[in-house]
C-alpha cells in the first residue's frame, strides 16, 4: 500500500502520544468521484454513492429499491454486462458506453461489473463518465485550430480585402459599360469578389476579443432564435420546446449566444430538408445537469457547468468520420459550406468557458452546450 493511502486510513505511526485515526470505509466510498452502484439479485438498487446520484439525476432514496430499468431502457447493453458478470462469476469492463434516459444524457462512459460473493445475485458496478473530458479534448483541438485561423485572418484582411475592393470596382465599371455578352462576366468577377470578402470577414470573427458577459436568460435568447428560424428557414419544421423554467441566468454574451443557437439550428433545419422528410422536428432543450466541470490549474476552483442548452433534430445524422473533427475549421458535411460555422460555434462556448458536444446516429443528432450560472457580482 503507497504512503498516501496509509496516511489517508490512519496506517501511519505519528509518535506514541498520537491515537491511530480511524477513517469509516462508507465515507470514503460516499465521497468518491466515481459513481458506484450496487444491484440485487433483480437488478435494483440495493446502493449508490452521492456520485451516482449526481450520474442518474436522482437522490438516493428515489433510486433505492427501484429497478435499473426504470431508469434505463431494457435493451441497454449494461444489462448484458449484468447478465454476464453472474453466469461468469468474473468481472467485467466496457468502455465508450452511452447512457440515455428521462435525467440524463451521458456517453463515452467506462464501466466496470463484478461480483459480490458474500451477497449471491449482487453486483457493484462504476461508472467513469468521461464525456465532459472527451467534449473538452475535441473543443481544445477545435480551438487551437481556430487560432491558427487568426493569425491567416490578420493576413488576408491586410493582403487581400484591399486589393478585392479594387477588382470589385472595376469590375462594377465594366458591368456599367460593357456589351451584353461580357456583362455576364462582370458580374461574375463582382460576385466572386463578394463572396471571396465575405469569407475573410467570417474568419477575421475568430480573432481574440474581449467577451462582455452577464446575466442572460437563456429562455428568452431561444425564442428569439426560433422567432428567427420560424420566419425564415424553419418554415417547413415543427419546432418542439422542452424547457426548465427554473432555471436561473446564464453567464453569457447575448448576441453572441444567439448567433451560436441560430447557427445550429439553421444546420438542424437544413439536415431535415436533405433527408426530405415530411415529419421534421427540432427539439429545444433546456435543462440542469449535476456533475459538469471543467478540470483547473492547481489553486483554483473547478468551473461548474450546470446548466444546458439542446438542440436536437430527427435528421439523418452525421457520419462518424465527420462527427470527431466537426468542429475543426473547414470540415463540413454540406457540399458548399466553409466550414467555418461550427468552428465559430465552438470557439464561442469556449470563450464563454463552457462546453459543447454533439451525439448523432441515424434520425437523432444532438448537440448540447453546457453553460455557467450567471453569478450576481453584488452577491459574491
Amino acid at each position: 500500500m503507497g504512503s498516501s493511502l496509509k496516511k489517508a486510513f490512519g496506517l501511519v505511526k505519528r509518535g506514541a502520544a498520537r491515537p491511530r485515526a480511524v477513517i469509516d470505509p462508507a465515507l470514503v466510498l460516499e465521497n468518491l468521484p466515481i459513481a458506484v452502484v450496487v444491484l440485487d439479485e433483480h437488478d435494483q438498487f440495493a446502493a449508490l454513492n452521492y456520485a451516482a446520484e449526481e450520474f442518474f439525476g436522482a437522490s438516493k432514496s428515489m433510486l433505492l429499491h427501484t429497478p435499473l430499468a426504470d431508469t434505463l431502457s431494457p435493451d441497454h447493453p449494461v444489462f448484458l454486462i449484468l447478465e454476464r458478470v453472474r453466469r461468469a462469476g468474473i468481472s467485467v469492463a466496457e468502455h465508450n458506453m452511452m447512457f440515455e434516459g428521462p435525467r440524463m444524457m451521458r456517453r463515452g462512459c467506462s464501466v466496470q461489473a463484478g461480483p459480490m460473493p458474500e451477497h449471491p445475485g449482487h453486483v457493484s458496478f462504476t461508472v467513469h463518465d468521461e464525456s465532459a473530458a472527451l467534449a473538452l479534448d475535441q473543443q481544445m483541438s477545435a480551438r487551437n485550430a481556430a487560432r491558427s485561423i487568426t493569425g491567416m485572418a490578420a493576413i488576408l484582411a491586410h493582403e487581400v480585402k484591399n486589393p478585392l475592393s479594387g477588382i470589385r470596382g472595376a469590375a462594377q465599371l465594366l458591368e456599367m459599360s460593357a456589351p451584353p455578352a461580357d456583362r455576364e462576366l462582370a458580374v461574375l468577377i463582382r460576385e466572386e469578389a463578394d463572396r471571396i470578402r465575405a469569407m475573410v470577414e467570417r474568419m477575421e470573427t475568430f480573432g481574440e476579443k474581449r467577451l462582455e458577459r452577464q446575466g442572460v436568460n437563456i429562455h428568452r435568447v431561444l425564442e428569439h432564435v426560433r422567432k428567427l428560424a420560424g420566419n425564415g428557414f424553419g418554415t417547413k419544421v415543427k419546432f418542439i420546446e422542452s424547457y426548465d423554467p427554473s432555471l436561473p441566468h446564464v453567464q453569457g454574451n447575448r448576441d453572441q449566444l444567439i448567433q451560436v443557437l441560430l447557427n445550429l439550428i439553421k444546420n438542424a433545419a437544413e439536415a431535415i430538408g436533405t433527408a426530405d422528410r415530411q415529419d421534421g422536428e427540432i427539439h429545444l432543450i433546456t435543462g440542469f445537469q449535476h456533475g459538469v466541470r471543467l478540470a483547473a490549474a492547481a489553486g483554483r476552483s473547478r468551473p461548474n457547468l450546470p446548466l444546458f442548452v439542446a438542440v436536437r433534430d430527427n435528421g439523418p445524422g452525421i457520419p462518424e468520420d465527420i462527427r470527431r473533427h466537426l468542429f475543426e475549421p473547414f470540415v463540413s458535411t454540406k457540399a458548399a459550406g466553409s466550414g467555418l460555422g461550427l468552428a465559430l460555434v465552438a470557439k464561442i462556448i469556449a470563450d464563454h468557458g463552457g462546453l459543447i458536444d454533439v451525439e448523432s446516429r441515424p434520425g437523432r443528432t444532438e448537440f448540447r452546450i453546457h453553460l455557467p450560472v450567471y453569478e450576481d457580482p453584488a452577491e459574491r
